[in-house]
């Protein structure tokens, strides 16, 4: 006998849980998505100290890529970006399996490695302005021990600077993608490892062939954390260098803020804050594809 009872439409199913997540999809359309609209259209204003609705089109993002200063940055996050994904991960996976190897005090020495993640970055950045410094720092101890020649003053290089930048911030942030990858780890079948020793496969190879492959959401995922840490770091170059020497070490989110609060020049900070937005969107949109839409598609 068939059913005759009434399915309940989909729509209001956990209809409680749905209710209370409208606040927060409320705030979402109207912060989130209002203010990017509201900041994209004005970057097309020509708006100084206070917003303004007189259309320039493109005028504001002509004057941005003909600044030096915006080049720059845009370099200097290229670098620091590409630098930051490839030995942040390779750190963090690599300090994870030696702590994967159910080694003494781990639990000790798990907490001494995430420690700098617990600072804040203008505490990492003042901390290795004074490192980095060659009067007081690792170039001055290295020479008081003997080695008179010995040079390491990266924060007063032009040419290196960012590097400088990029020894702080792998200090604070490898630990947590240590963590990471850790957890990835430990949720590997312990009979995966059984079965590859059987089989004689060294140690490296299974980590290469097997392991690595099965942990591609925790890479993915890692990645997107480093992502969203490169794209909005300021605070870490402020404490640090300032930007210096001169605009050496100048990256996108600190023009945006000294364009906005310092130059009140708002219609340049919303045409940058723009261009970093797009950035964002030309690496997460083919990766949702990928990761979702393909998924869908079969």
């Amino acid at each position: 006998m068939p059913d005759t009872a009434k399915r309940p439409n989909p729509l209001f199913r956990n209809l409680t849980s749905k209710l209370a997540a409208l606040p927060m999809i409320a705030t979402a359309l109207i912060v989130f998505v209002g203010c990017t609209v509201w900041t994209i259209y004005h970057s097309f204003t020509k708006s100084r100290m206070l917003p303004k609705s007189d259309f320039v089109g493109f005028d504001q993002y002509e004057r941005l890529w003909g600044t030096r200063r915006w080049l720059v940055s845009v370099e200097n996050l290229m670098i620091f970006g590409a630098c930051m994904m490839v030995l942040s991960l390779v750190i963090g996976f690599f300090l994870a399996t030696l702590l994967d190897q159910k080694i003494r005090f781990e639990n000790t020495i798990r907490t001494i490695i995430l420690y700098p993640f617990a600072l804040s970055f203008v505490v990492t950045g003042l901390v290795w302005q004074w490192l980095l410094n060659p009067d007081f720092g690792v170039q001055k101890i290295v020479r008081d021990l003997g080695w008179t020649s010995f040079e390491f003053n990266p924060l007063y290089d032009v040419n290196i600077v960012i590097y400088g930048v990029l020894i702080a911030a792998l200090w604070q942030g490898s630990g947590f993608i240590m963590v990471v990858m850790l957890a990835g780890l430990r949720g590997i079948d312990q009979d995966i490892w059984k079965a590859a020793k059987v089989d004689g496969i060294s140690t490296w190879k299974t980590y290469v062939f097997v392991i690595i492959p099965m942990m591609r959401p925790v890479f993915v995922t890692a990645l997107v954390l480093i992502a969203s840490g490169i794209i909005k770091v300021y605070d870490l170059v402020k404490a640090q260098t300032n930007g210096g020497p001169g605009i050496a070490s100048e990256v996108p989110a600190k023009y945006v803020i000294d364009m906005m609060f310092n130059n009140l020049n708002l219609g340049q900070g919303f045409a940058a804050s723009t261009m970093m937005l797009l950035s964002v969107a030309v690496i997460l949109i083919p990766w949702a594809y990928l990761e979702f839409g393909g998924k869908k598609h079969g």
